[in-house]
């Protein structure tokens, strides 16, 4: 058989599916050629044209079941059969013996194939057992005449429409059946969970992500480990190979411990860095009593690379003490040389290469600065020492007993009061309140460390904060109702208690805060106080 392909009416341009007008020749959207029309499909028939081979042109009541279709009259011949040349239909009675209308055959009866090359499947499956089916009729038997698509569920229990009919013992289903009886029916070859996994199809189910085969690799020992999936391995970028998270950065939020202080550090809920730092150590005196060290330093946010600035200042101030204090020196000396170390350490990060000078000749007004404050508790005393607003509290184990701040700011509203022209309350009230005075950097007006060396007569804890814990409790007794009655047996755990109280109040700066327990030995009676 041949066919004769003419040009069709193309109502819409096959390239961009623009309507098109009569008579175009090309597109006026895309410029496709029309009268390029794509070769048709080749010719598939639907039905058998071959002549079936002698003695098989007539069907009995056997072939009628492998068919698929039971018929009225089993010496009828076989639908679709093929005589000289020519296709024989069968002729529909009117009524069957019972008066009821007699079935129609419809053409999925005619062995042949869909116009995707999937031979037709037989009237039990898709027509769901059909409409010419006798009651009590044969069951379909040919098994590999049914099939679906690979996307269809799989019946409950892995049967298939053949075997849903058989069981049914070949009655005829509805139409809403054949529903049904499609979706419930196995692909031939597909996948089912725990079915052959060489069957050709893709598995049914997606593999699990987080199973151990697509797990990734364990992070090795040392390495970081993501904080959000707690699995994947952390890149020298900060961001998880795993899930992509990107990591807190250590600065973020940093404790330590020794045995008599501790502290701890935390960004705030405003700002994006940690600007603040911290050091904290201990060393012995010559006579072989403990001397504990805790420094604290505050960026300034308006000078450039301000982090910087602090880790130089604490880290100097720190190491100047450790290498002061062992040979002797009064610690109130070796706190004011320490003072001055970390000046110098933060004065050079404004230093440039040389040439330098030519393209910025103003190159202090934005130099790295911060604030610094310590305490030092040795040989009995309470050495403090400042530049800044960082303060120093006393807060006595007692709570009965008075507390006390033992540093005055170098700031705007400081002066204001020093100078009577204005109240406590009214001066910090101000929006200048916090603009410092003096500070770290290369840019100071004048270095002037200020220091004070006290002998408290009772036990107590000596508190060193920046602004960022004081700003929400300024005075002694707000601080001192701030600190968990334990905080001298346990001083971290009070440390990470004072930074919730500034993060709960709005945490609208860093926080850093490093707490010393004072203890008073057998004969340390009365006080005094020494300032520089």
């Amino acid at each position: 058989m041949s066919q004769s392909h003419q040009q069709p009416a193309l109502p819409t341009c096959p390239g961009c599916e623009e309507p098109l007008d009569a008579g175009d020749r090309f597109c006026g959207a895309c410029g496709h050629d029309l009268s390029a029309v794509p070769t048709g499909p080749g010719d598939r028939p639907t039905m058998a044209v071959a002549v079936p081979p002698a003695g098989q042109a007539e069907a009995g009541p056997g072939d009628a079941g492998r068919a698929g279709a039971g018929t009225p009259d089993a010496g009828a011949p076989r639908a679709g059969a093929v005589e000289g040349g020519a296709v024989r239909w069968p002729a529909a009675a009117e009524t069957d013996s019972s008066d009821v209308p007699a079935p129609v055959h419809s053409p999925a009866d005619v062995p042949g194939t869909d116009s995707d090359g999937r031979p037709l499947t037989g009237p039990g499956a898709e027509s769901g057992g059909g409409a010419g089916a006798a009651p009590g009729g044969p069951a379909h038997e040919e098994a590999g005449a049914v099939r679906v698509r690979h996307d269809h569920r799989a019946a409950p229990g892995g049967g298939t429409a053949t075997g849903a009919a058989a069981d049914a013992g070949g009655a005829a289903r509805t139409t809403g059946d054949r529903a049904a009886a499609v979706a419930g029916a196995a692909p031939d070859g597909a996948a089912e969970p725990g079915g052959d996994p060489d069957s050709g199809d893709f598995p049914l189910a997606a593999p699990d992500p987080r199973t151990a085969e697509h797990a990734p690799a364990a992070p090795a020992a040392g390495e970081k480990v993501c904080v959000a999936c707690r699995s994947g391995r952390v890149d020298s970028d900060g961001y998880c190979e795993n899930c992509g998270h990107a990591q807190p950065r250590e600065r973020d939020h940093m404790e330590q411990e020794l045995d008599t202080v501790a502290a701890v550090s935390d960004r705030g809920l405003r700002h994006h860095r940690n600007e603040d730092s911290f050091a904290v150590s201990s060393t012995a005196l010559p006579d072989g009593s403990p001397a504990v060290v805790a420094i604290v330093c505050d960026g300034v946010s308006s000078a450039s690379r301000p982090d910087e600035a602090s880790a130089a200042a604490a880290t100097a101030a720190n190491e100047a003490l450790l290498a002061s204090l062992p040979r002797g020196t009064h610690p109130q000396q070796a706190m004011h040389e320490a003072i001055v170390a970390a000046s110098e350490a933060v004065n050079a990060l404004a230093q440039e290469p040389a040439g330098a000078m030519g393209h910025d000749a103003h190159r202090h007004q934005n130099a790295p600065a911060c604030t610094l404050v310590g305490a030092v508790v040795a040989g009995g005393l309470l050495i403090v020492g400042w530049v800044g607003d960082s303060r120093v509290y006393w807060v006595p184990e007692d709570r009965t007993r008075p507390t006390a701040r033992l540093t005055e700011d170098d700031s705007w509203a400081a002066q204001m009061v020093a100078a009577g022209l204005m109240n406590e309350a009214e001066a910090y009230a101000d929006d200048r309140a916090h603009a410092i005075t003096g500070w770290l950097g290369a840019d100071a007006y004048e270095l002037e460390p200020h220091t004070a060396a006290f002998k408290p007569d009772r036990p107590g804890l000596v508190v060193v904060c920046t602004d960022g814990l004081w700003n929400y409790a300024e005075s002694g007794e707000e601080m001192a109702a701030a600190v968990p009655a334990d905080a001298q047996e346990r001083p971290l755990h009070a440390a990470q208690v004072l930074v919730g109280h500034a993060l709960d109040g709005g945490g609208h700066d860093n926080v850093t805060v490093a707490l010393l327990p004072f203890a008073v030995g057998p004969d340390g009676a009365g006080s005094a106080r020494e300032s520089v």
